[in-house]
């Protein structure tokens, strides 16, 4: 069994700043891509940012120079600092990754269960 566990939502004024936090447990033999989408309510769930197991991160163009993703491997973890954050940026953000929980099997999606962002005055 493999679980995705996000922490680090919450309310935070227009320009400022957020860590989400993403932690990878379970039987686990790798970890490709990472990654963190968002759904705001009424609208469809969106890509905000992606890393590959080399590091190579690509971002949405609404969130460039704003959000920095990072990964930690030993520690199955993947990050997502947020700055400058704007009420656009309200959503359930969920963290996403694609895992082998062996070497006999291909990876699978995984998904967290979501945590909520509000970006408000």
């Amino acid at each position: 069994q493999v679980q995705l566990v996000e922490s680090g939502g919450g309310l935070v004024q227009p320009g400022g700043s957020l860590r989400l936090s993403c932690a990878a447990s379970g039987t686990i033999f790798s970890i490709n891509a990472m990654g963190w989408y968002r759904q705001a309510p009424g609208k469809e769930r969106e890509l905000v940012a992606a890393i590959t197991s080399g590091g190579s991160a690509n971002y949405a163009d609404s969130v460039k120079g704003r959000f920095t993703i990072a990964r930690d491997d030993a520690k199955n973890t993947v990050y997502l600092q947020m700055n400058s954050l704007k009420p656009e940026d309200t959503a359930v953000y969920y963290c996403n990754a694609a895992i082998r929980p062996s070497s006999a099997y291909l990876s699978y999606n995984y998904w967290g269960q979501g945590t909520q962002v509000t970006v408000s005055s």
